[in-house]
């Protein structure tokens, strides 16, 4: 049997579609709640294991109870351990560090958890090196390279471990950032250590990079090519990172580096909107709309990662032939030919991203790049 330890940061990535940029605090959930967010680890740890449903007679899973773990496990039928329980509700960081603790007590042969960057510090500061984990991706935005690039693709991993293939099993960095900074849109990421993942380039997702002088160059090209197509009477939501935020500075405004802003007319209406906020607005709004997105570098998702504002709904709204998306070519480069990624946390929706699509990356000057959505999706 497969011994297979679980942890759910229940409220990991709780503040992202509600513009919180994080979840860090009782503070910041409370908020998150009060504004209408809604818990998505618990749903992205059971869609990375439903693809291992086949081999439910194979897998004993431990965790801790309720929703922890075990809700998750016992609605899809695996065989369950429970080895503890969270001591606050809801569950604290001392909790995450004590589900891990006891998982490396049960000898568990992987310890998957869904969370964010702050939840892979805390088991990295327990588990080190001495035992293989992996992330099911559920933060806002995140900068470590623990992290499958979707639920489906943890799923994968696993399962390759399951059926024997040889699976190479690597350090792989644990980064986080300042989230206090971060509301202030300033981006202050630190290496806080290593953990062993199993290493699967198709699967798993890169470091964030950080951006150089000469990329700033680049993007300068990028945003004034942006504004040569800016068409009048048309709702432009901009997403954040630090290519978009150029593209408005260019234009003489100051948006939120790491928010969502809307553009109309080259004058912002609203800065640093939630989701709520972008939908009441297409509701208003009767003339056309378009959305800017950027890639993350390094990684190369353009949507579910910082962007949580535009959700699954927001985006069948905008429609994909409204999507625009800008990027210097060094960015798109620096992915050595792996796709763009995409993880609304609709799998249905990020299917229909498949395919390739056009990246503006210098003036007068785009190219056509794949887009994959969900694991085993390199086209």
């Amino acid at each position: 049997m497969f011994k297979l330890g679980l942890i759910i940061n229940p409220y990991a990535g709780l503040g992202g579609s509600v513009g919180l940029k994080g979840s860090d605090g009782e503070a910041i959930r409370t908020e998150a709640l009060m504004r209408g967010a809604e818990m998505r680890a618990p749903q992205r740890m059971a869609r990375a294991l439903q693809s291992l449903l086949i081999f439910r007679n194979q897998i004993e899973i431990f965790c801790f109870a309720k929703d922890m773990g075990e809700t998750i496990v016992r609605d899809l039928g695996f065989t369950v351990h429970i080895v503890g329980a969270a001591q606050q509700s809801p569950s604290e960081a001392a909790d995450t560090c004590a589900a891990a603790t006891e998982l490396m007590n049960q000898a568990v042969d992987l310890i998957l958890f869904a969370g964010g960057d702050g939840t892979a510090r805390l088991i990295a500061d327990v588990v080190g090196t001495r035992q293989p984990v992996l992330g099911v991706p559920s933060g806002v935005k995140m900068h470590s390279g623990v992290y499958a690039i979707s639920p489906e693709a943890a799923g994968e991993i696993v399962k390759q471990l399951l059926t024997g293939q040889l699976v190479n099993i690597a350090e792989r960095d644990v980064k986080d950032i300042d989230e206090d900074a971060f509301r202030n849109g300033q981006v202050r990421a630190r290496f806080y250590g290593t953990l062993l993942v199993p290493e699967d380039s198709q699967f798993l997702q890169q470091v964030k990079n950080a951006g150089t002088e000469r990329d700033e160059l680049a993007q300068l090209d990028v945003a004034q090519e942006m504004i040569q197509q800016l068409k009048p009477d048309t709702l432009y939501l901009v997403g954040p990172g630090s290519t978009t935020h150029l593209f408005l500075q260019e234009l003489g405004l100051e948006g939120s580096l790491l928010g969502v802003d809307i553009l109309l007319n080259d004058e912002l209406i609203a800065i640093d909107v939630t989701a709520a906020q972008i939908l009441l607005q297409l509701k208003q709004f009767s003339g056309p709309v378009k959305m800017i997105i950027t890639a993350i570098g390094g990684q190369g998702h353009i949507l579910g990662r910082g962007n949580q504002q535009f959700t699954p709904e927001v985006l069948r709204r905008v429609g994909k032939d409204n999507i625009v998306i800008i990027a210097a070519r060094g960015k798109i480069l620096a992915l050595n030919g792996r796709p763009l990624l995409v993880d609304t946390n609709d799998p249905q929706l990020d299917q229909s991203f498949s395919g390739y699509t056009r990246v503006i990356t210098g003036f007068n000057e785009a190219i056509m790049y794949p887009v994959g959505y969900s694991a085993g999706d390199n086209t």
